[in-house]
């Protein structure tokens, strides 16, 4: 219980946390109290970067403990892996996407739809040059980039957020906290394990909670697919896969699953890697590509633990962003340098896992 109350008051930590690095144009309410802890957590984050790392490097470090714990001891544990999922999605709910801005391009785009009345497959962000939520939106010359699925979802946060930025902000991040629970109880009704290790990954926490980047939507209803495939109801499931497949097309290789192939899983998983790549080389490494794995959870048990020092360097690649302050151009540092560092930090960490691997297969074979 002591292990619990510690882990929930890691998470809080975190919420406050991000709003370290909150963007200065945004104003949730015109109150003396969020004045003054604005004015706070911004002169540490913006003003005091290198503590600011420490604080998040630590953050990171006890959330991959915490993790690895969990899932040693997911048979001892108090609270289910969907309470504690219900408890931390309830304390990140109010956390500040801090390390990206896909967030606030989600709600602008459906802000064009549900405000505006107009299609945001053809209507860009910047042709609304006199919208007020412009301050914090980025990416503003480019059309809807996902779904239609994903689009039809955020529907009912932006409609009943009724135009006011901080009602709409908690109901998106709500919608997000909703499909994490989604995944956390089909996964706990098929093993507890499995639970334990999606709901405690920082990876998750960070790039899916905190971030609210959609690809946790799309993860939680490939997820709900497995559980109905597990459960043999066939239709369902290849339902679940499409709408996924409406939220973020990258989990398109799911459906291999549902083919009569022998080695079906595998299959799966090899596209998958393959789409993550033509990601990468088309744009470039983002952490949040990587949460599709836990998809996989159910047919590579270890897939997850096997590959956290890696995760661990995804969320160390924030370091160019965090330490010194965004990804454009500051005094020493240029755009493409950060971007270069950021994917620098993610190789290492990627030959680190690779090179353990290769030992702790060598010593098992010793030891058989």
């Amino acid at each position: 219980m002591i292990l619990l109350g510690l882990y929930f008051l890691l998470i809080t930590s975190l919420a406050v946390y991000s709003y370290a690095l909150v963007d200065p144009n945004i104003t949730f309410f015109n109150h003396p109290l969020w004045a003054n802890f604005r004015n706070i957590v911004v002169e540490f984050g913006y003003n005091r970067r290198h503590d600011s790392w420490l604080v998040y490097l630590s953050i990171i470090v006890l959330l991959f403990l915490f993790n690895y714990v969990f899932v040693i001891k997911y048979k001892k544990l108090v609270f289910s892996p969907f309470k504690i999922a219900l408890i931390v999605g309830l304390i990140l709910v109010f956390s500040y996407p801090f390390l990206s801005h896909d967030f606030f391009s989600y709600i602008f785009y459906t802000r064009i739809l549900t405000l505006y009345h107009r299609n945001p497959y053809t209507y860009m962000a910047g042709d609304f040059y006199l919208d007020p939520w412009l301050r914090f939106t980025q990416w503003t010359d480019n059309y809807y980039p996902y779904g239609p699925i994903f689009l039809l979802v955020s529907i009912v946060p932006s409609f009943l957020g009724f135009t006011k930025f901080a009602l709409t902000f908690l109901l998106f991040k709500t919608m997000t906290v909703v499909f994490y629970l989604l995944g956390a109880k089909m996964l706990e009704k098929l093993n507890k394990k499995w639970a334990v290790m999606f709901v405690t990954n920082p990876l998750i926490i960070i790039e899916g909670l905190v971030n609210g980047h959609n690809d946790l939507i799309g993860l939680s209803l490939v997820i709900i697919s497995i559980y109905c495939l597990f459960k043999k109801k066939k239709l369902l499931s290849l339902i679940m896969i499409i709408l996924s497949i409406g939220i973020k097309y990258i989990t398109l290789p799911f459906l291999i699953i549902f083919l009569k192939l022998k080695n079906a899983r595998w299959f799966t998983l090899i596209t998958i890697f393959i789409g993550i790549i033509f990601l990468i080389t088309k744009m470039e490494i983002q952490p949040w590509y990587f949460i599709l794995f836990f998809a996989l959870i159910p047919f590579f048990e270890d897939l997850v633990t096997n590959l956290n020092i890696f995760f661990f360097g995804l969320l160390m690649s924030y370091y160019p962003y965090v330490r010194h302050g965004g990804w454009g151009k500051i005094i020493g540092w240029t755009s493409s340098e950060k971007v270069i560092l950021k994917h620098k930090i993610i190789y290492i960490f990627l030959l680190m896992n690779i090179i353990y691997l290769l030992f702790r297969k060598l010593v098992k074979k010793k030891v058989l």
